[in-house]
């Protein structure tokens, strides 16, 4: 067995605790965004709070993953909790939006150490074809936390001001911390069970250990060598590109040009997050009659389908809000097919003991697509919002266009190779 062999008190354990782990970014973006024009007009500057956090995600998953290969997945887990939580606290007490960028850069690299350490340890305790039903279950429950934040922050911004809206972040990540502390074991394999290779290679020490060394230095040339790596790491990537754009524009669109409240708004996000628990349980269900492929093409086929009727609105009517809130609830519902997919596939191919490593080069791949869509989006986004939706809507129709292209062209001829592959005679 190439993966771990959790009891079953402990496997049950991480499945109640996976999806609050992976819940910390919808804590950290969802729950944020209905503070945004309030953090603008209190500070000065909201939007790169947001763009910066996600920055800083996407490169601190590369020196959180080898650190998790290193030296366990438990101490950089707890680590991360602690500076989320720090973190957390400074942003509430940020007196200048230079220092709330600075405590948000913070945290978005303890919420790599997070979600890397969470993701690992799903490929660790589970074999490659069970990981999209695991992902999908914890994946489901960030949905649902997801759905919550929006609507919580917004009451909470019109309650008590934007600062207890990170006061609440802060309380959930030390509840985590708590419990993780308590109740979350270490998965990362000891090297001779993790790597049987290296002790066939010889019984020297030294021999081992300049074999460990090599295998290490050369795991990430390994990780990005791999075509099913790339292939679904780029699916997650598009399909979150386009989502990401949504999350960062969002309230600009609804709330400086449609008129709506804070509140008010907070329930798309909230709406959206409801539809893409729904296509994460029709994810699982996709998986078991059709497999991941047919899965993710009709995944593509919504993601193509839901700025197609925004772009129809935009031009047909631009002064309703309707058309964009019902593609966004169509694309939505092509995202929760292809996460799951998209995260576990870009695993499930490689060692478990590159899991820390491929984990890491998955999220940063997906977060620099993100950080440059929404870069790019924000550019065309003024006060007066001249260019209307169509800085949102745009991203977003790219994204899925580039989805149907991989499920459609790139994954099916992978599949092709792959299948030659294995039926190809041995010499």
């Amino acid at each position: 067995m190439n993966f771990a062999d959790p009891g079953p008190r402990r496997s049950v354990s991480f499945l109640l605790l996976l999806p609050l782990l992976l819940a910390a970014q919808p804590v950290a973006t969802d729950g944020y965004l209905p503070a945004l024009p309030e953090i603008a007009r209190d500070l000065g500057s909201a939007s790169s709070s947001l763009t910066v956090f996600m920055l800083a995600f996407g490169v601190a998953q590369l020196v959180c993953g080898p650190l998790a290969d290193r030296f366990g997945r438990r101490p950089v887990l707890l680590t991360g909790l602690a500076c989320y939580t720090a973190a957390a606290a400074g942003c509430a007490l940020a007196g200048s939006a230079d220092a709330l960028v600075a405590w948000r850069a913070v945290q978005g690299a303890a919420m790599a150490a997070i979600l890397v350490c969470a993701r690992a340890a799903v490929r660790e305790w589970y074999p490659a074809h069970e990981g999209p039903r695991i992902m999908a279950r914890g994946l489901m429950g960030l949905g649902l936390v997801a759905l919550v934040a929006p609507i919580a922050g917004a009451w909470g911004v019109q309650a008590t001001g934007w600062r207890w809206v990170l006061v609440a972040m802060g309380v959930y990540s030390l509840a985590l911390l708590a419990l993780c502390w308590r109740t979350f074991s270490e998965t990362r394999q000891a090297p001779a069970e993790s790597a049987p290779v290296l002790a066939s290679v010889s019984v020297s020490v030294s021999v081992s250990v300049s074999v460990s060394v090599s295998v290490s230095a050369g795991g990430v040339r390994q990780v990005i060598a791999d075509p099913g790596f790339c292939a679904w790491t780029a699916l997650a990537a598009a399909t979150y590109g386009g989502i990401f754009c949504f999350l960062l524009l969002s309230p600009m669109v609804y709330v400086d040009l449609f008129g709506l409240s804070p509140v008010l708004y907070g329930w798309i996000p909230a709406g959206g997050s409801l539809v893409y628990i729904l296509g994460i349980t029709w994810c699982r269900r996709l998986l078991s009659r059709h497999g991941p492929v047919r899965t993710v093409q009709l995944g593509a086929s919504l993601s193509l389908l839901g700025p197609c009727i925004q772009i129809a609105g935009c031009m047909l009517a631009p002064a309703s809000p309707f058309p964009l809130l019902l593609g966004h609830a169509v694309y939505a519902l092509g995202h929760g097919l292809h996460q799951p997919c998209g995260q576990a596939g870009a695993v499930g191919g490689l060692p478990p003991q590159l899991a820390g490593r491929a984990v890491s080069c998955s999220g940063f791949a997906i977060m620099c697509v993100a950080f440059c869509a929404g870069q790019l989006a924000a550019q065309f986004v003024d006060p007066t919002m001249r260019h209307g939706a169509w800085p949102m809507v745009l991203p977003m129709a790219l994204a899925g266009v580039v989805l149907v292209l991989i499920a459609f062209v790139w994954l099916p001829w992978l599949y092709r190779v792959q299948s030659a592959q294995r039926v190809q005679p041995r010499s």
